[in-house]
């Protein structure tokens, strides 16, 4: 603002994320719980050009849901109440099936995110809800920093929390979306959220992926994690900041969330560091870093020496470090991007007064296009790295295929996918 076992992750390079959720530079950000777990990926049929026989497959649909709907254990004045009324959203599909030509840099995006403007309005903000906060840290766990960076990131402090009918959005996802086993279970929830009274005048609002409310939780997220903190018997993530600012710790807390720990620090590291130690994978207690030369950059929050770190360079061996403990996971578990959970880290860390990042990034490296990432794979199968089926997404087998052909030309093996890496294989596939 997040592949469920976890209920919340990143879409990775393949999604654009939802209507309510946008940084201050504009980027829009993924919300809670959009992609469903490996494996059910399910592919929608062509669909027709026609909006009259769109409508009809859409109506005779919804009234075979409605029954399950009710076998569930819906109540059938609300199945009746919020399902009459529906119309396919074109415009909902084009979101769950379009792919971003670029992947913005991890440093335009906290350019973006951690802006002074949003510093500032974020320190206010920690002050105005300063009450609230401390119960929620007291009863969870979670720094009154760290929800309040999240609330800015998914909703800008609750000003853009999506405006869509979120039963509308799911049903249209339902029917012919790519992921329909996914879509109806999020739909069956939003009609229990409903039944039990928790919407607002009986309506969900919220992204065209159906995340709801001010840290956007999509239904199922919601049914596991959110939380009724002002005791009115309703658990409102629209209206009650007790509510938003409880169930959005509780999560954290659910996932892992060790009170008093930091999330990490930037890093400096030694001069003829290995970087195949640079990898998520791989934790070491914080004490064995520095043993190996790795220290904190100046002015950071002391990291215990016994909690297990991992080396993160989100840019490559040409940018910034960082070591990253248990809690950055956890916030990895709302959002599983690095770029996200970076710019929640660093937002909180700004509005508590500690420094930003003081690395320097490679400004001069464009993002590649999703074609060239594309090649990119390409390129290395042909070398006979395994990256499995290009899909232009740089996941773990692409990031230690390009380790791999790294080592090969003596390159600092980052496992970082750049332009300069794409014209180095390009020119060693004409050579050869």
């Amino acid at each position: 603002m997040g592949l469920k076992t976890s209920h919340i992750i990143f879409l990775a390079a393949a999604v654009v994320a939802s209507a309510g959720c946008s940084s201050a530079g504009g980027e829009p950000l993924p919300v809670p719980g959009i992609k469903p777990p490996p494996g059910v990926a399910d592919q929608a049929a062509p669909l027709t050009a026609d909006p009259a026989a769109q409508e009809a497959d859409f109506q005779t649909w919804l009234a075979g849901f409605r029954a399950d709907a009710r076998a569930a254990g819906v109540g059938p004045a609300t199945v009746d109440r919020s399902l009459s009324g529906l119309r396919v959203l074109p415009e909902v599909l084009a979101s769950d099936s379009s792919q971003p030509e670029f992947v913005r840099p991890v440093w335009s995006y906290l350019d973006g995110a951690v802006s002074e403007t949003r510093i500032t309005r974020g320190r206010e903000q920690l002050s105005v809800q300063r009450g609230l906060l401390s119960g929620v840290e007291r009863d969870y766990g979670v720094p009154p920093e760290i929800v309040v960076a999240i609330w800015a990131m998914e909703s800008n402090f609750g000003g853009n929390m999506g405006s869509y009918n979120v039963v509308e959005a799911l049903a249209t996802l339902a029917w012919h979306g790519r992921r329909a086993d996914f879509w109806r279970e999020q739909l069956l929830e939003a009609l229990r959220i409903i039944d039990r009274g928790d919407a607002p005048q009986g309506r969900l609002v919220g992204s065209w992926a159906g995340a709801m409310g001010h840290t956007q939780f999509i239904p199922t997220t919601y049914a596991g994690h959110a939380v009724d903190r002002d005791g009115d018997g309703r658990r409102d993530l629209w209206n009650s900041l007790p509510d938003v600012f409880g169930s959005t710790a509780g999560y954290l807390r659910d996932v892992g969330w060790r009170a008093g720990e930091p999330w990490g620090a930037e890093a400096v590291l030694p001069a003829g560091f290995d970087y195949e130690l640079a990898d998520m994978s791989v934790r070491k207690p914080v004490a064995e870093w520095r043993r190996l030369g790795v220290r904190q950059a100046t002015g950071t929050r002391a990291l215990p020496d016994q909690a297990e770190a991992a080396i993160l360079l989100p840019a490559g061996h040409r940018g910034a470090a960082f070591l990253v403990m248990n809690n950055f996971r956890s916030i990895l578990r709302y959002n599983n991007s690095s770029s996200y959970a970076l710019a929640v880290s660093y937002l909180s860390d700004r509005m508590a007064g500690r420094p930003g990042v003081q690395g320097s990034w490679p400004r001069d490296e464009r993002p590649l296009s999703r074609d060239e990432r594309f090649e990119l794979q390409r390129l290395l199968g042909a070398r006979g790295l395994p990256v499995g089926n290009p899909d232009g997404i740089i996941g773990a087998n692409t990031r230690g295929a390009i380790r791999a052909f790294q080592k090969s030309q003596n390159l600092p093996a980052d496992g970082f996918a750049s332009s300069t890496l794409l014209d180095r294989l390009r020119t060693t596939a004409s050579a050869s």
